[in-house]
């Protein structure tokens, strides 16, 4: 072969080797589900709080916005993350969600004050955050929450009437979420709202920090500090702190209304036996339905104001587009009508061995 042909046929070989890479090179873009600027175009990131004060996490938002995303995306997919109540652990869970290229996450803030650089320089990629129940600060996307002051007023005023006519003579003790959550501060602000003026006092007032433990802690220094019949009534602000509480108020011999937020199985049974008072019930499909719904419209360049049709105002931030939903209050006498008409729980679910007798009574059986 002379030098002419043997260029010839290293130039042909060459072309043809380039071609090939080149949809090589397509193949793999495609399969990996990616944009030109190399983003993740087919899934969406969920980071969640916690799973130690509250099941709601892991039994209901996780495996209902995986459904609803599949439903509104066939071939999208949910990268989920607990942050098990570390804002060090969620911080390395939302880095790497940006690592992978992850073009849209739905946070819910273990600290939603810490959360301003990270969402920020999420935005300056081009990643856009949804606000899932509590408001991260920084510049996010959308928000979806409760209207969570009126959580608060539900607490509050669901307490009074426990208490009845008592009310006007009752001290109260309070043990509110952790401080870091905007969200406590407005389920405190609320419930303060009704109990001011309607209550003699709130005579011990303390953060839970939505530790269980930490609850049951101030329930008993609590205790110790006014005796045993220096408060006639107790506001939890969630469920997992309201069953310590309980529990430390059994074993002190003490019998006050205290109630609590979430409507979790076991406060939903708690309030079957009479242990716990009230829970506040918030509709966790239509919470977790519209977020999956603007996770989807932002990873394909939807209009997200047809679910995020308010706005509402962060420490950082104005203006972010919102949906709020409407919270509301379970007591023994509409466990029917609330969470057993909404499918989140069966009968044959509350009214287990040691609450058959209990649920007979409530007329679920």
């Amino acid at each position: 072969m002379n030098a002419m042909m043997r260029r010839a046929v290293i130039g042909t070989a060459a072309v043809s080797m380039a071609l090939s890479m080149a949809a090589c090179g397509k193949a793999g873009s495609d399969n990996k589900s990616s944009d030109a600027k190399g983003g993740d175009t087919k899934s969406i990131g969920l980071l969640l709080p916690e799973n130690a004060s509250s099941t709601r996490y892991e039994s209901f938002d996780k495996p209902f916005i995986e459904a609803k995303v599949k439903e509104l995306c066939s071939d999208c997919n949910v990268k989920y993350s607990n942050a098990e109540g570390s804002a060090a652990k969620q911080k390395q869970q939302f880095d790497t969600l940006i690592a992978q290229g992850v073009k849209v996450i739905i946070l819910d803030a273990f600290d939603a004050a810490s959360t301003q650089s990270w969402v920020k320089e999420a935005a300056d990629k081009g990643v856009k955050v949804i606000a899932y129940d509590r408001l991260a600060t920084g510049p996010v996307s959308a928000y979806v929450s409760f209207d969570n002051e009126k959580v608060g007023e539900l607490q509050g005023q669901a307490l009074v009437d426990a208490l009845g006519a008592k009310a006007a003579d009752a001290n109260i003790v309070m043990i509110n979420g952790d401080d870091a959550d905007p969200n406590a501060g407005k389920f405190k602000a609320g419930a303060h709202k009704i109990l001011d003026g309607k209550v003699k006092k709130v005579v011990y007032e303390q953060s839970g920090e939505w530790k269980p433990t930490v609850a049951g802690q101030k329930i008993g220094a609590a205790i110790t500090q006014l005796g045993k019949d220096g408060f006639q009534a107790v506001y939890s602000a969630n469920d997992g702190m309201a069953a310590a509480i309980i529990t430390q108020l059994k074993s002190a011999g003490i019998k006050v209304p205290v109630g609590g937020q979430d409507a979790g199985l076991d406060a939903i049974q708690r309030l079957i036996s009479g242990d716990q008072t009230y829970t506040i019930y918030k509709a966790y499909k239509p919470l977790a339905d519209s977020a999956a719904e603007l996770a989807v419209d932002l990873l394909q360049s939807k209009d997200i104001k047809s679910v995020a049709s308010s706005s509402i105002d962060s420490d950082t931030d104005k203006n972010i587009p919102a949906k709020l939903l409407d919270p509301k209050v379970v007591t023994v006498t509409n466990i029917k009508d609330t969470v057993i008409a909404d499918g989140l729980y069966k009968v044959a679910d509350i009214c287990t061995g040691d609450y058959a007798a209990a649920c007979k009574t409530a007329g679920l059986q």
